[in-house]
């Protein structure tokens, strides 16, 4: 059973019912014995850091699921869900995340050289990946393949962890492995049939 995290940030639902299109069982919850008791773990997430690192404060579960991930569950972290990994984000101040990942969430527009600031920001659509390694959350997934951002920040980390990336003006990290530690900057549940191989192959770990 995959346990996905509910602590009141992100369309949990859209998530749940594409596992289960792919025949697999999952559960929205925020209880510790169920989480427990799942084979696998996705944490979602959208909004603002700050808020969300809060809300799962708030739950109890901030301390739960970081000795869930370095117990050796599979745990996947999508959108926002994959910048809690990191230590640090940088968004509308500076807060801790979970350190699951080592490296720090900034804001894309920084980054970009000046004859691109003009992109639209934050980055809505899809977007071609870049695997920049073999993953078993890619088992099932091409080079090129588009998935579907939303985002105004990124995830800055050395490539020993980067899986995927993506060209918007920069190179943005798409995807992150930090041994049975995942994260997708990109909604897999978003991104057509592409999304439902990589959450396919995730139950397969």
């Amino acid at each position: 059973m995959i346990a996905i995290i509910d602590y009141g940030v992100g369309n949990l639902f859209s998530l749940k019912s594409s596992l289960e299109f792919l025949g697999l069982e999952a559960t929205v919850t925020n209880e510790k014995e169920m989480i427990n008791n799942a084979s696998h773990i996705i944490l979602p997430g959208v909004g603002a850091f700050g808020d969300a690192k809060e809300k799962l404060d708030k739950t109890g579960l901030r301390s739960f699921l970081i000795e869930q991930a370095k117990g050796g569950k599979p745990f996947l972290g999508i959108c926002l869900g994959m910048q809690l990994l990191f230590e640090k984000s940088y968004e509308y101040g500076v807060h801790d995340g979970l350190s699951l990942v080592p490296g720090s969430v900034v804001p894309i527009l920084d980054d970009l050289p000046e004859e691109k600031k003009s992109l639209n920001i934050p980055q809505i659509g899809w977007n071609a990946l870049h695997l920049e390694k073999e993953s078993p959350l890619f088992k099932y997934t091409d080079e090129g393949d588009c998935v579907y951002f939303v985002h105004s920040y990124y995830a800055k980390t050395e490539k020993a962890y980067l899986s995927a990336s993506a060209e918007y003006g920069i190179t943005v990290t798409a995807a992150v492995e930090n041994g049975n530690v995942f994260g997708t900057q990109f909604h897999p549940e978003k991104s057509g049939e592409a999304g439902l191989r990589m959450l396919k192959a995730f139950s397969e770990i």
